[in-house]
């Protein structure tokens, strides 16, 4: 799924945000963090890069591998879910039903995560006066693709979600969602078995309030394959 997680799972929205993304200059272009496996990007100007700088951020930043949160293994079960392009949606449906205790037949799984998807669609694409609550969801959108585009390409059922969809469902589901990477990916070739936190959303609905009862997290497990599990 190409997303934002793919560069190792941190919020960049959230560092430029906050101020806490750091730059460094590199002398040639270099391929977007969103997309590792892109080519180096087009020149910008003719001719040679002898007295031009670039910068882009840097990559202890960008993966973030050695903030408190990351650190921290934890144990979990892995649900398998079928990677037909709707994993994240499925991964998400079935996590809130079983936090419900309700079982989802496949067809009912694969439902609902086509409606997770449009409902995406109906939010960013069709409602201009609710696209405004998702700012966030929309810059990560707008980063990589015109919005237009984006809107072409998440009607389709094998649309691949990512961080900008999980902005967006947190919010539109009250679910607070957390993702973790395998703790031997985020090591870089290690051997470890558990799993380590990257990013999360929607904690404000993990707490409840006086209108509304907490609810449980949803653990998916991201994994350089471009693919999204259920934790349990």
């Amino acid at each position: 799924m190409a997303d934002i997680l793919s560069n190792g799972g941190v919020n960049v929205l959230e560092q430029l945000k906050n101020g806490s993304a750091k730059f460094e200059l590199v002398s040639v272009p270099v391929p977007s963090i969103s997309t590792p496996n892109s080519q180096t990007c087009p020149p910008v100007f003719p001719g040679d890069y002898s007295h031009r700088f670039f910068a882009r951020i840097a990559p202890s930043i960008a993966v973030n591998r050695g903030s408190a949160a990351t650190k921290k293994v934890e144990r979990y079960s892995v649900q398998r879910v079928t990677g037909d392009g709707r994993c994240l949606f499925r991964a998400l449906v079935k996590g809130m039903a079983l936090n419900k205790g309700i079982p989802l037949s496949p067809r009912e799984e694969r439902e609902d995560a086509d409606d997770l998807r449009m409902a995406v669609k109906e939010v960013i694409c069709e409602n201009e006066e609710e696209r405004r609550r998702y700012e966030a969801a929309i810059v990560a959108i707008t980063v990589e693709e015109s919005l237009k585009r984006y809107c072409q390409r998440i009607g389709r059922p094998d649309f691949w979600g990512g961080e900008s969809e999980l902005l967006v469902l947190s919010k539109l589901c009250k679910q607070p969602i957390i993702v973790y990477l395998p703790e031997h990916e985020h090591t870089r070739g290690g051997w470890g078995s558990g799993f380590i936190p990257i990013a999360e959303y929607g904690a404000e609905f993990s707490k409840g309030s006086i209108k509304r009862k907490p609810k449980k997290v949803v653990r998916l497990l991201y994994s350089g394959r471009n693919h999204y599990d259920l934790l349990i």
